[in-house]
């Protein structure tokens, strides 16, 4: 152990001790050698990035990755939009639509079939082969319809509830009209009345409900329009915010290098300006194809669709009348106001009607003025108690009967469905299609700018190396 004195005759930095500190220095801190400077601290990671990113080339790499992102994110937008009005515009030709013109056919088949019904009724032994066949197609009609309509309704649950309540009541309706043939066939009274009640359930029951389906079908319908047609407004908007990204890369290496152009991000801007074109294109295109089904396929259909139901409730009504033997005045009242509601229907159906269906909409209307020309007739004999004569000028099948004049009626507003129903379908595709094309050169054309960027600006972080 060495001694006090040992110690002190030590020089510094010998033995046990630590050396003192100079002044400004840290203590632990090794003294500089003489004649060569103190190492610097070494800095944080975050501090040398930020060092990079404030050089030049730590700049054009931030560009580079910023740029590429936008464009890649314009396209990807593009696709994602453009996609789902592509999805809309199909549903409305392959499931919205023909859904809302099925639930105007159960409709109608109801309602003819209440109408066949009550004619064969008064017909009695003298039915001819075809009115009981049209009245058995009518409610197989209805029953495929309702099928095909469960399978494709999807989730709608307010469509699967009206589907299950008229599969329930349907054979109901048709056990009542069965039992009222077979107690008038027998020569029971009771027959008209559980006529009267079928007729009754099917006004009061089952016509509803089938209005409602064809309603929310009609909503649907509406719907699918409005994602068809909707404008990509954020596709549109991120295009311009890259396009000007674009525009101010370029100015701000203008003014650094004096190079008027570059190569690659010209090439990017061009993709990009492109893809925007093809857009428009594209979307304006299929607007205009998806308004010309919806003016002359879909309104119309409505229009005419609502006119043939009209048609059908005073027929219905007309022929009810005789089944009640003057016992009650509902069914006159009832063919008085269905008479001025379908005068109307069928006055928007033709103003709606493009050219090629207006002429069979036309022909329906003549046949509708001969129609209440003829009842008044008919009705005028029923009234001076002639019942029989009011009989063959109602169901009867003489120059004078309502009869014919409502099947001609019936055929030119069949005729002109078809019509509109091929109008529709004709556009509705042109629509659908328009956009087809514009997905994958958007894709295309956002990867060719990406490209564009990165070797637009590598050619500039090259001249750092």
């Amino acid at each position: 152990m060495a001694t006090p004195a040992q110690t002190a005759a030590r020089p510094p930095g010998q033995g046990g001790g630590a050396p003192p500190s100079r002044p400004g220095q840290a203590p632990g801190q090794q003294p500089a050698t003489p004649g060569r400077p103190a190492a610097a601290p070494r800095p944080r990671r975050r501090d040398r990035w930020r060092a990079a990113a404030d050089s030049a080339p730590g700049r054009l790499r931030l560009a580079s990755v910023g740029l590429v992102v936008l464009v890649l994110g314009f396209g990807a937008l593009t696709g994602w939009q453009l996609t789902g009005r592509s999805q809309a515009a199909d549903r409305l030709v392959t499931r919205s639509q023909p859904l809302s013109q099925q639930a105007a056919e159960i409709h109608r088949s109801l309602a003819d079939a209440d109408t066949t019904a009550a004619a064969g009724f008064l017909l009695a032994g003298s039915e001819p082969p075809q009115v009981r066949q049209r009245y058995q197609d009518d409610l197989a009609s209805a029953a495929r319809l309702l099928s095909q309509a469960a399978a494709q309704s999807g989730g709608s649950a307010q469509a699967q509830a009206s589907i299950s309540l008229l599969n329930q009541q349907l054979p109901v309706y048709s056990g009542l009209v069965e039992t009222a043939r077979t107690d008038d066939r027998q020569g029971l009274p009771l027959g008209a009345a559980y006529l009267s009640y079928a007729s009754t359930s099917m006004q009061t029951q089952l016509l509803p409900v089938a209005q409602q389906l064809a309603d929310a079908e009609a909503a649907r319908l509406g719907q699918d329009y409005a994602d068809a047609r909707a404008t990509p407004w954020a596709a549109y908007a991120l295009g311009v915010l890259v396009l000007a990204a674009l525009f101010w890369c370029q100015l701000r290496l203008f003014r650094r290098t004096n190079r008027i152009f570059n190569p690659g991000l010209l090439t990017a801007t061009a993709a990009v300006l492109v893809t925007l074109l093809w857009l428009t294109g594209g979307m304006r295109a299929a607007d205009s194809a998806l308004a010309d089904s919806l003016e002359h396929g879909a309104t119309p259909l409505q229009a005419l669709d609502l006119a043939r139901s009209d048609a059908l409730r005073a027929r219905t009504a007309e022929n009810l009348n005789l089944v009640a033997r003057g016992s009650t005045t509902q069914y006159a009242t009832q063919w008085t106001g269905a008479v001025k509601d379908d005068s109307t229907a069928l006055a928007a159906a033709q103003l709606l009607a493009p050219q090629s269906a207006a002429s069979a909409i036309g022909a329906a209307r003549d046949q509708f003025a001969l129609w209440t020309q003829r009842h008044d007739a008919a009705d005028a004999k029923n009234n001076a108690g002639d019942y029989q004569g009011a009989l063959d000028a109602t169901v009867g099948t003489g120059a004078d009967s309502t009869q014919p004049v409502y099947q001609e009626l019936d055929q030119h507003l069949a005729d002109a469905v078809k019509v509109e129903q091929a109008d529709f379908l004709s556009a509705a595709q042109r629509g659908r299609d328009a956009t087809t094309t514009v997905v994958p050169a958007a894709s295309l054309l956002t990867l060719l700018a990406a490209a564009g960027v990165l070797r637009g600006l590598g050619r500039r972080l090259a001249e750092y190396r």
